[in-house]
């Protein structure tokens, strides 16, 4: 990555203004119930304010539509945040504003300010320069830790980043832009990328992109049923992107030699997905899937191919889950996998997760210790893995610039 880093900046004394993703699911009663990304955030807060620093955090949370809803105030992030670090956090009650800005001014040397949610404001989705302005006049660096919402030309995120001289990226970014670019550019071989999801259309630009580095491409979840479909195979009930069937039989006929495909499925006679309820599972060839049944997940003999398909890999890059792992009875074959790629990293592969189903798939399966890198961000990850570039990323000063 040649764009310029936190450790390129002289931060003593410095008001550092930086956007981070506290995005984060929060309880009817407020309480946060995965501090993931806050955690994530942490070595470039410690940095930052362990060198004398005024550390200003911007994020956004939920979506309130450009509107004040109380129920997605970050303040609950606020006071997570501060046991976390041990010290006190200050929490601004707008992102803007004069009063925001004295309290940005009057922080003290090594103190931590956190900025109200940022889309109570329409102008921050909308990447309104003025806004962007605003937000400008609270630092005087700018650092973006918010991997997550890089694929977003948001005000804080882009609009903003014209307003400083120097714009760097912290450590969570770089660790992310280095881990896909590694996996992008130069990957360990045999190289295995393994797609899951409902959609076929999200992961056509990911193949296109990786066909002609990897050994293998494992296809799961929905969108197998779509590939399914294209070699003439009855899918019953099962989820079909019918646009992209042609896409699939293409891909099915020019990488015939790199797609793998499940063998066997879980399908049931009913699914409510709004109430997490399914009917009665049995497991069926996916040759043989009965024209009144929904497939739902891989199936052991599935799990067994895609094991020896991963093992002895160099480099796994998974993104979407296998099955609706949403639901227990359903979720074995997203389980079953994210165990073999923990088991495969153990033995020396590097992998690296796509961020969004994928991450909270590992951390169910409890292997998110066991992975080499998982992504905090599903969206920017995704489009990172199809070669898109990634505003907020782009939007950083180049090191030849300064």
């Amino acid at each position: 990555m040649n764009k310029l880093s936190i450790k390129d900046l002289d931060l003593k004394g410095k008001r550092v203004l930086m956007r981070v993703d506290f995005n984060v699911p929060l309880d009817e009663n407020q309480n946060i119930t995965d501090d993931t990304r806050i955690k994530a955030a942490l070595p470039t807060i410690k940095y930052i304010v362990d060198r004398g620093a005024r550390l200003i955090l911007m994020s956004h949370l939920g979506r309130p539509k450009g509107k004040i809803v109380p129920e997605m105030s970050l303040k609950p992030a606020a006071l997570h945040l501060a046991r976390l670090l041990g010290k006190d956090v200050g929490f601004a009650p707008d992102c803007i504003g004069s009063t925001v800005e004295d309290m940005s001014i009057n922080l003290k040397e090594g103190g931590v300010l956190l900025l109200e949610n940022l889309r109570f404001h329409p102008e921050e989705k909308n990447n309104d320069p003025e806004f962007a302005k605003k937000l400008s006049r609270l630092g005087d660096l700018y650092v973006n830790d918010a991997f997550g919402s890089a694929h977003r030309a948001h005000a804080s995120t882009e609009g903003v980043t014209k307003y400083f001289d120097k714009c760097a990226a912290g450590f969570l970014m770089e660790k992310e832009l280095s881990f896909l670019g590694k996996a992008i550019e130069d990957p360990k071989q045999p190289f295995i990328l393994i797609l899951g999801g409902a959609k076929v259309s999200d992961k056509i630009p990911v193949i296109e992109n990786f066909a002609d580095k990897v050994s293998k491409i494992i296809i799961g979840g929905g969108m197998m049923f779509t590939f399914l479909k294209a070699q003439g195979f009855g899918i019953g009930k099962s989820i079909l992107d019918e646009d992209h069937l042609t896409f699939a039989k293409e891909a099915l006929d020019k990488y015939k030699d790199k797609i793998v495909l499940p063998v066997d499925c879980v399908v049931s006679d009913k699914i409510d997905f709004s109430s997490r309820t399914i009917g009665d599972i049995s497991t069926v060839p996916c040759s043989s899937i009965p024209e009144d049944k929904y497939g739902l997940d891989i199936g052991p003999e599935s799990v067994k191919l895609f094991r020896g398909v991963l093992e002895g890999s160099g480099t796994i890059v998974w993104n979407g889950p296998m099955g609706v792992f949403e639901i227990p009875q359903t979720a074995k074959g997203t389980m079953d996998i994210a165990e073999v790629v923990a088991d495969v990293t153990q033995k020396g592969a590097i992998s690296i997760i796509g961020g969004g189903d994928s991450a909270s798939a590992v951390k169910k399966a409890g292997v998110s210790e066991k992975i080499s890198h998982v992504s905090t961000g599903g969206g920017a990850s995704l489009e990172f893995l199809q070669g898109k570039a990634l505003p907020g990323v782009e939007a950083l000063t180049d090191r030849e610039d300064v």
